[in-house]
């Protein structure tokens, strides 16, 4: 998944940056509309031309670091300028430089990003709570302002602070900031005016605050102190930017996840939110449970991204998708001479892991002659690739994840005792999306905006209709499946508003039988049971037939025949 330069400068167009893409000789590719009128340059007359070439004088202050080192290594660099435009206009800017890699770490370009702050900081200089005028000015201004006395209550709150956060300011004004927000945010702006008491700057930090659904959010905040005609601080302005969009940009693009990415209000998801930077922060083992589509591959993402092991890699091995025989050397690797064919060592995705972290997918699915040898990597941190006689020795954290219940496998004897119990070191289970229907608002909300930010779609509602289908239906695929009905319903939804029209046939029917009189037939509810119980054996089985029909006690040919009655697709609507 990628998105072309062009689009890109139309992302940051709509939140008022300037953005130049560079290639890895510094020639510049594109600029956006704000890129443009912000240097009075266009595109069609300086692409292809060296950046410091054109900009050298005010945009870098008259010194390019890669000018005087060609060679020097190419790193995300942050700072302010203040410099005259070309109209002769004071400007004061913050400059973003960072670097765009393609999927294997290979460098593709740098990518600039500006933002004018110069009328911003003209405004705060003037700035008195009796003035009415500034009052209107703020209230219209297309960034989230808003303001606390020495008390950290809130005392003024504008328009698009109550877009961002959800909230109106009737709710908030005399209320405390911390109480509201969530303690992070509070205690950033709370400390915010003593830290700048003897100083005229501000503290720029990027943080998070909770909106009025209880959803965190990330903010870029300006802190700035505001003080009476005698020079005392009286309270404290800050100003607040959603960088949701540029997370699931970040997503979408890197395949980077941050506990952004992860939504609910329901108390299973908090308690999940709560413990995940702690989980992060340490280095134990981690088994999450949950029905599949709930997010555990997600989940997995994320903590590693949270970890002290998130600049090392994460390698996934799904142990349910390889034949047994190919299992053990996909794992733990081979030396050259091992079976017939291994002409060279071939290292397995243990030691592909050393120094980051492992994702062991669907773990109850592992072989009881492979779980020993994980076991010892677990307690050893050391194992024998297939055919060697010497120990390879590995530091990584290993993440698993299951759909089903370890605890009573390990009861059964379908899985070791010991390996359960060193797996269950700490243990996070994922609610089915039907137990926590509360999150349903919150959830297509910010699905909505990941897929359209990808697919670059205008979709901006969903019609009563709609939501209602959407609201009442149980999802037995969870998470998963409302994602696959959503990204069908953009694609069929050629304007700005989805109907019932956009959904898969099979919802709006089975929508119709959840309207339907309530003695409708035993015999078409039997039906629709059957339906959902042949997709989630599917699932389980990555839509391998063979295994699906042998797990439901039928053949094939029923199987398939089932499926054509039910209008189960090969992957159900492109999942």
């Amino acid at each position: 998944m990628f998105l072309r330069y062009e689009q890109i400068g139309e992302i940051f167009d709509l939140l008022s940056l300037g953005v130049i893409v560079l290639s890895p000789e510094r020639k510049i590719v594109s600029l956006n509309h704000a890129a443009e009128t912000l240097t009075g340059k266009k595109a069609n007359a300086v692409v292809d031309q060296k950046c410091y070439d054109v900009f050298l004088d005010y945009l870098c202050g008259g010194h390019c670091k890669y000018l005087v080192e060609p060679g020097a290594e190419i790193e995300t660099v942050v700072a302010e300028i203040d410099f005259v435009d070309p109209n002769h206009k004071q400007c004061s800017l913050t400059k973003i430089e960072a670097p765009i890699f393609d999927a294997d770490q290979r460098l593709m370009g740098l990518i600039e990003v500006f933002q004018d702050h110069s009328a911003f900081r003209d405004l705060i200089k003037r700035i008195r709570f009796e003035d009415l005028r500034l009052k209107i000015i703020l209230d219209n201004l297309d960034i989230g302002v808003l303001t606390v006395d020495r008390g950290d209550h809130i005392s003024f709150f504008n328009t698009m602070a109550e877009k961002i956060t959800g909230y109106a300011r009737t709710e908030l004004l005399g209320k405390s900031c911390t109480k509201v927000f969530g303690p992070r945010f509070g205690k950033d702006f709370k400390q915010a005016p003593k830290l700048l008491e003897n100083d005229s700057g501000h503290i720029r930090v990027e943080t998070d605050l909770a909106t009025r659904e209880g959803q965190r959010i990330p903010i870029q905040a300006n802190y700035v102190p505001l003080k009476n005609e005698e020079g005392a601080v009286v309270g404290g302005l800050t100003t607040i930017s959603d960088l949701s969009l540029q997370y699931h940009y970040k997503s979408a693009i890197r395949g980077q996840y941050t506990y952004f990415d992860m939504v609910g209000k329901h108390p299973e998801m908090q308690k999940i939110f709560e413990v995940i930077p702690v989980i992060a922060a340490s280095d134990a083992t981690v088994l999450i449970e949950g029905p599949t589509g709930t997010g555990k591959d997600l989940l997995a993402k994320i903590i590693h991204k949270a970890s002290e092991r998130a600049d090392q890699k994460l390698i996934k091995v799904n142990c349910a998708s390889l034949p047994d025989n190919l299992l053990e050397s996909e794992m733990f690797g081979y030396v050259k001479g091992a079976f017939t064919g291994a002409d060279r060592d071939k290292p397995g995705r243990f030691q592909l892991a050393d120094g980051g972290t492992i994702f062991l997918d669907e773990i109850g699915d592992l072989p009881l002659p492979l779980q020993a040898k994980l076991l010892r990597v677990i307690e050893d941190r050391e194992f024998y690739p297939l055919g060697s006689r010497q120990t390879t020795h590995v530091n990584v954290r290993i993440l698993s994840a299951t759909n089903q219940n370890l605890k009573r496998l390990a009861e059964e004897k379908k899985f070791r005792e010991d390996l359960f119990y060193r797996l269950n070191v700490m243990r996070l289970e994922l609610p089915a999306l039907k137990d926590r229907k509360s999150d349903l608002p919150l959830l297509i909300e910010h699905i909505l905006k990941r897929i359209c930010t990808s697919k670059r779609a205008t979709v901006s509602r969903i019609d009563e209709a709609a939501m209602e289908i959407l609201l009442n239906y149980d999802y037995p695929g969870n998470v998963r499946e409302l994602e696959n009905i959503l990204e069908h319903a953009l694609i069929i939804c050629r304007g700005d508003t989805i109907e019932k029209k956009h959904f898969p046939l099979w919802l709006l029917k089975i929508g119709a039988l959840n309207h339907s009189d309530e003695h409708i037939s035993g015999e078409a509810r039997r039906a629709w049971d059957e339906r959902e119980r042949l997709i989630d054996t599917l699932r389980r089985y990555r839509w391998n037939k063979s295994h699906t029909a042998r797990a439901l006690d039928m053949d094939r040919t029923t199987l398939w025949r089932k499926m054509k009655k039910y209008q189960i697709g090969d992957t159900l609507d492109g999942e």
